[in-house]
């Protein structure tokens, strides 16, 4: 099995998919924690929830059509006809730089191009501040194109763009 090799999260089986969530977890300052049953139905309703095996990263994205109740996700809902946004990007701690992230992200461009979606759409935390988050980003083709404080959350965000050819 290679390194790079992008799985469906859904296909993991419950210990692969117990792991991803204990990944997100380990994540939970930059993404949100998540109780099984919340993981669950979040990759019941994504336009995308894949993972590389064995629980080195995982990526799960929602296109304009879902149903997903999540500030960030309205604030792109109310600014933009068709997206996708990405939910959450996490890669462990011992696969940092090896370029998992950005196999995840060319994945989900290729998916969205296929869909004849024309944007992807994030937020990467300001307050806290995630600097390697937005470096990434950036080097991604991301651009900025609003900010919001998330008062119940305690974070404030930046959130970025990134159109498709």
């Amino acid at each position: 099995m290679s390194i790079l090799q992008i799985e469906n999260i859904a296909d993991q089986g419950e210990s692969g998919r117990r792991a991803l969530l204990d990944l997100n977890n380990a994540h939970a300052r930059e993404t949100s924690f998540m109780t099984e049953a919340h993981f669950e139905s979040l990759l019941a309703g994504a336009f995308s929830a894949v993972c590389v095996p064995k629980a080195a990263a995982l990526l799960i994205a929602f296109d304009h059509r879902g149903s997903y109740n999540n500030p960030n996700f309205r604030w792109f809902s109310e600014r933009y006809e068709e997206f996708v946004y990405v939910d959450r990007i996490v890669v462990g701690q011992a696969f940092q730089g090896k370029g998992l992230a950005r196999r995840l992200y060319e994945h989900l461009f290729d998916l969205a191009r296929q869909a004849r979606l024309n944007r992807v759409v994030c937020e990467v935390n300001l307050d806290p501040p995630n600097p390697e988050s937005d470096a990434f980003h950036e080097r991604m083709g991301f651009v900025e194109v609003g900010k919001a404080v998330l008062k119940n959350r305690e974070k404030t965000v930046r959130y970025l763009c990134k159109p498709l050819d």
